[in-house]
């Protein structure tokens, strides 16, 4: 009897079951297209890193044996660890669970005699992984700002199949009280509203799934067309699918399904066959509820709208959950963004505007290098070219050399044990070494008004006061005494790793002014010493010091306003000239801001279509709920115009009702999104007054007024239906008690 009653109800029912089928194949289709989009930019997020920053998990720095090496082999949760070949005397770590990374290299390093302050980790790649340590003070906030926006996309996803199938349900509650009043048990009808479910959605949910991973290949491929073309070392994305994910996104929807129709049958399997036979269509108040808001600023019919409204609260979940979610992650994107775009304009292109036009890297290139660049300053088009090599060492800073403003904010007191080793004699702190041409360290010796000479060092007497977080403007102060500088004639650098070897080199100068290079000094360890040499001197010291890095850089300014073409044709000439001995990277400063542009604007388009969608998805279900709701409101409309009400009034209450709908969800996540960019603005140390400058106030308006248009476009659809209202048929109408 159920398979007749079931097979005729989905032959005869079209509209009920084509609103199902649509709205398990939608959820199935963006939940799939969700978790393929999102696997593939963490996939992609891991491989750059890889890429960039190497694959291992935590490294050891100091003297490791093979003997030792073996050691950290057969650690219980260590899955590889080999000799780093760009760094002498360090050791890569990679592991089976990440979440044991931290407390298991302190471990290893104790296990093979090894300071555990001499432990490094990859920090950007364990943070794609969710694995967070107090010391790394980044905010990396783009991989937690995938997962809210997913999250929240997905839990309005969840909402919509429920509500098809409520709607579906409910209008059949006098059938099942007849069936119930001649003997079936809930039992069997829950049985067989869950049946239908499977029967009505086995084949959207599959497509679904399917034709969503096809969509995340093509918006991935459409990716790559607009973001990695022609910018030079970004790799392709590759997409891919985890078996996981697959599962995973066909998991939740049925899951999702299965709860969805549950919910309903259970609830109407539970009636008794009398409140079954007796149920009407008609929208009714458990007990009534007073609107004092709508009814202080509508009167009668805002009092009337509201009633409406609570009334169909539940029909309406979807809706408001949708549109506030849409509401709230699209302001959340455009204030990120926007904070993201004053961040990267401040800190990267207008700081180093002027200092670099094309950046070169050289690949495991020699000293000769250096020669090479002789040949880039007599290309036509260059203006300026400084070639130079980083190399890392070990200074000891003593209490006296200390300056007093530094001492002032707690001197070494602040500094992590990762950085800076406290000694007999002081501190041991960093002393990265900066190796520049012959030509351009006399030209800097020049620009900081010094005799120009070969034979020392420029050291930069500059230190933050760590004690101010604010990244964005710090404060600077002398690092060392100012009257103890003309009296300080050697800087005696340590061999990392080894600090029983020493270089001896003579200090020229110290000096708060730094050399014309895209470099940041002290960005992560404050307490670094950045020394400026050249590189006959380097030749001279190189074996004490420990040598430097394989890879050496050539910084290039083009002419005056060059423009893009200009720059590419000099970029070309430098790859041309270079490339015969060399494998080299080019970056162009025009063309990085243009990608980064682009970056930005496909990014924005991307998360802007998730929040657009989002509105859909509560859109549609007003357009379903106003459009269908005229023929079960008909005798509440009656009754209105019986006792007075003309049609104007019920016109005014339509449009209330649509006012309140579309502009509760917006007053709702207003304060919160408030909330969020003020967090966001503490994050990123911008000013208040500068973020409100650059506001995406006008963004934020148009889709508040897309949502408000769409729904009053829903109402006044509905309007044109009720406005044909016979009141006499309708009261006549006993299918409508």
């Amino acid at each position: 009897m159920w398979r007749d009653y079931s097979s005729g109800l989905l032959k005869n029912n079209h509209t009920s079951v084509l609103s199902v089928r649509v709205s398990a194949f939608i959820s199935a289709l963006l939940l799939s297209l969700l978790c393929g989009l999102f696997y593939n930019m963490w996939k992609y997020e891991v491989e750059r890193i890889e890429r960039e920053e190497g694959g291992w998990h935590s490294r050891l720095i100091g003297e490791i044996s093979d003997k030792d090496l073996e050691v950290i082999k057969n650690f219980g949760n260590v899955k590889d660890a080999v000799r780093n070949e760009s760094e002498e005397n360090s050791a890569d770590l990679y592991f089976y669970d990440l979440r044991n990374v931290f407390s298991d290299t302190q471990r290893i390093a104790k296990l093979v005699g090894i300071s555990p302050e001499k432990a490094v980790y990859n920090y950007p790649l364990l943070a794609m992984y969710l694995i967070r340590d107090s010391r790394d003070t980044a905010p990396r906030l783009v991989f937690p700002m995938f997962i809210i926006i997913m999250a929240m996309a997905s839990m309005s996803l969840v909402v919509i199949i429920h509500n098809a199938f409520a709607v579906s349900m409910n209008a059949r509650v006098h059938q099942f009280g007849i069936f119930s009043s001649i003997g079936a048990t809930p039992r069997q009808i829950r049985t067989c509203l869950l049946q239908e479910a499977a029967a009505l959605c086995a084949v959207p949910v599959i497509a679904g799934n399917l034709l969503g991973i096809a969509g995340a290949m093509g918006l991935l491929h459409m990716t790559n067309v607009l973001l990695a073309g022609g910018v030079a070392g970004r790799h392709k994305a590759v997409f891919g699918v985890h078996p996981l994910v697959l599962a995973g996104a066909l998991g939740v929807t049925v899951v999702t399904i299965w709860i969805s129709a549950w919910l309903p049958a259970k609830k109407l399997s539970r009636l008794t066959p009398l409140e079954a036979i007796r149920s009407t269509d008609e929208l009714q108040l458990k007990r009534r509820k007073n609107s004092p808001i709508l009814a202080r600023l509508f009167g009668v019919e805002g009092e009337l709208a509201g009633n409406a409204l609570k009334a169909q609260k539940k029909a309406l979940r979807t809706a408001s959950f949708s549109l506030a979610l849409a509401f709230m992650a699209y302001t959340m994107m455009q204030c990120f963004f926007s904070l993201s775009g004053i961040s990267t304009r401040e800190t990267y292109f207008e700081r180093y505007q002027n200092v670099w036009d094309i950046m070169v890297t050289v690949k495991d290139a020699g000293a000769d290098i250096f020669e090479e660049t002789k040949a880039v300053r007599n290309l036509a088009g260059v203006k300026d070219a400084a070639a130079y090599q980083k190399a890392s060492a070990k200074r000891i800073i003593t209490e006296e050399e200390m300056s007093e403003d530094m001492k002032a904010f707690g001197g070494f007191s602040h500094a992590s044990g990762e950085f800076v080793t406290k000694v007999d004699s002081g501190w041991l702190v960093n002393a990265p070494i900066l190796v520049m041409d012959d030509e351009s360290f006399l030209d800097y010796c020049k620009q900081i008004g010094i005799a120009p000479r070969l034979d020392g060092a420029v050291i930069r007497n500059q230190i933050r006061d760590v004690t101010n977080p604010g990244f964005r403007h710090p404060d600077f102060m002398p690092y060392l005494k100012q009257d103890d500088l003309e009296k300080e004639s050697v800087s005696i650098l340590r061999q990392s790793g080894n600090e029983q070897v020493t270089a001896e080199i003579p200090v020229l100068s110290y000096a708060e002014e730094v050399p014309a290079l895209r470099e940041e000094y002290a960005a992560l360890d404050y307490y670094e010493l950045v020394h400026f040499i050249p590189v006959s001197l380097w030749e001279e010291i190189k074996g004490q010091t420990g040598g430097g890095e394989s890879d050496f850089y050539i910084r290039v300014i083009g002419k005056e306003n060059a423009a893009l073409e200009e720059l590419n044709a000099l970029q070309d000439q430098i790859e041309q000239l270079l490339s015969r001995k060399y494998t080299v990277e080019c970056e162009n400063r025009i063309q990085e801001y243009e990608t980064n542009r682009s970056q930005i604007w496909g990014m924005m388009t991307f998360f802007g279509a998730l929040c657009v969608l989002l509105a859909l998805i509560g859109i549609g279900n007003i357009f379903s709920n106003t459009l269908g709701f005229v023929r079960q409101r008909k005798r509440e409309f009656a009754r209105y115009m019986s006792i007075g009400l003309t049609p104007e009034e019920l016109r005014k209450m339509f449009c209330i009702e649509a006012l309140a709908i579309a502009g509760r969800p917006i007053l709702i996540t207003l304060p919160p999104a408030v909330l969020a960019a003020g967090y966001m603005l503490k994050l990123s140390y911008v000013d208040a007054g500068e973020f409100l400058a650059e506001a995406p106030l006008m963004p934020i308006i148009a889709f508040m007024l897309a949502i408000l248009g769409a729904v009053g476009l829903a109402y006044f659809l509905a309007w044109r239906n009720v406005r044909r209202i016979s009141l006499a048929e309708v009261l006549r109408d006993d299918t409508m008690m």
